[in-house]
């Protein structure tokens, strides 16, 4: 969290700026000086303000509350590496939202895996009128996800993040699985 620091100078401190008259002046000095200590963790941060909306560089705690300006896919349980990721992909998953390309990328920003996912639709284009419809009659959407150790937790996260970035008209099923794992020799 931000707030005072100790022994952090000021940019610009106030006591250089008072008249000559107050240079020598014990009393003024200490005076300005303690507004200087109140000031200089605003001046830092306005100093450094693009550095706020860099999420890889922005404090952990503002990083969170710019996921909000965003709407990153994000619910608090991250880490600080996934948060930083989402946050910093939100812009760019909007362009995509609601497309399997979309949906895919936030699973792998949440999750830091692969989904499975199959749906009914196809798009086409055609040049006579009442061609054939592609895909599947009624429209689906299901997404299975296979996690090293996975927890009823990590289904309810994955069934909020898929009926959020989902396309608004499909029903939608979603698993999750232990993954397999390989043995080493």
């Amino acid at each position: 969290m931000r707030g005072s620091v100790d022994g952090l100078g000021s940019s610009s401190p106030i006591g250089a700026m008072l008249p000559a008259v107050f240079a020598d002046d014990d009393l003024a000095q200490r005076f300005v000086g303690g507004l200087d200590d109140v000031l200089a963790p605003m001046l830092n941060v306005l100093d450094c303000l693009d550095a706020y909306f860099t999420p890889s560089l922005a404090p952990e705690d503002f990083t969170r509350w710019l996921g909000t300006w965003v709407g990153a896919e994000t619910d608090g349980t991250e880490t600080e590496e996934r948060l930083r990721a989402a946050v910093g992909a939100a812009a760019g998953l909007h362009r995509i939202r609601g497309t399997r390309r979309g949906l895919a990328e936030a699973i792998r920003l949440t999750f830091g895996a692969e989904a499975e996912i199959t749906e009914s639709g196809g798009t086409e284009w055609s040049a006579r009128p009442y061609g054939p419809v592609p895909g599947e009659r009624r429209p689906r959407l299901h997404v299975h996800l296979r996690l090293p150790h996975p927890t009823p937790a990590d289904e309810h996260r994955l069934d909020t993040l898929v009926a959020a970035a989902r396309p608004a008209h499909m029903p939608y099923t979603v698993q999750v699985t232990a993954a397999e794992r390989t043995l080493e020799r």
